[in-house]
């Protein structure tokens, strides 16, 4: 499996960034993707995950209402729309994949819970994210 993201630049406070997630090499059909962030001096953190088998995602608090997480099955690309972003957003994102075998009809009530570090299997290079005036 490999993953690529891209779309990480320079950004002013309050503006928006659209990071991509390309993912080959597979033909797993359920699986979860998820965007995670890791500033300097601080431990990865997740951002935000989504199932590939019925688009349920998660959000961390910090956010929920500026982010927006969206997949094409058929391109296998995963989308991380940004708005409002904040100086505190700065870090490299890295896009990961987990294979857990999780039901369709359980996606929903896992991909919170699962969009952990420790839950994926497979890590994509990280693109640096920087929010600056």
């Amino acid at each position: 499996v490999q993953l690529q993201a891209s779309g990480g630049g320079l950004v002013q406070p309050g503006g928006s960034l659209r990071l991509s997630c390309a993912a080959s090499g597979f033909t797993r059909k359920n699986y979860f993707i998820g965007w995670f962030r890791q500033a300097p001096g601080k431990e990865r953190e997740g951002v935000s995950c989504i199932s590939s088998s019925d688009g349920s995602t998660y959000y961390a608090a910090s956010v929920k209402g500026r982010f927006t997480n969206s997949g094409d099955n058929v391109k296998n690309t995963v989308y991380l729309q940004m708005n409002t972003l904040k100086p505190e957003d700065t870090a490299v994102y890295y896009c990961a994949m987990s294979t857990l075998p999780v039901a369709p009809e359980d996606a929903a009530m896992s991909v919170g819970p699962l969009c952990h570090p420790l839950h994926m299997d497979y890590w994509g290079k990280g693109t640096q994210v920087t929010v600056s005036s």
